[in-house]
């Protein structure tokens, strides 16, 4: 089974860290904190991955939460990293910080139990015309 998408809540906002995974895993990733209310989420990618963390940002804004998410501040650094052959790289990175503008969607009510004995109501007999031969 895949991993699931990381989330890590950083004080009162979430960071998604973009990887290797298909958009749409991130994008819902984003919109599931995005609705929760838990305050803005912080889209993070390094290196190659952040043309997909603009993709992400990008589907939320003008597919999932059309005219309910702000973007910004997005930050932009180089970071130097250690490399697999063992030298000092720079790597591109960014960080896109989502706001929810709009109300949350409201939540369901509450279903109602079954009754007590799991037996529902009894049915009446469906209502139409008689099948032939039946007495009236």
């Amino acid at each position: 089974m895949p991993e699931p998408v990381r989330a890590e809540p950083i004080g009162d906002r979430a960071t998604v860290y973009i990887g290797p995974k298909p958009v749409m895993s991130y994008v819902f990733q984003v919109v599931a904190e995005l609705n929760s209310g838990a305050g803005p989420v912080v889209v993070k990618a390094r290196g190659n991955a952040i043309a997909k963390a603009v993709d992400v940002a990008e589907v939320v804004r003008r597919r999932f939460l059309t005219g309910q998410v702000d973007v910004g501040p997005v930050t932009i650094d180089t970071e130097r990293l250690v490399n697999r052959d063992g030298r000092e790289a720079n790597v591109s990175s960014i960080a896109i910080r989502l706001t929810r503008t709009g109300e949350l969607p409201p939540r369901p009510p509450p279903v109602a139990p079954p009754p007590p004995g799991g037996r529902s109501a009894p049915k009446s007999p469906p209502a139409g015309p008689r099948a032939a031969g039946s007495p009236s």
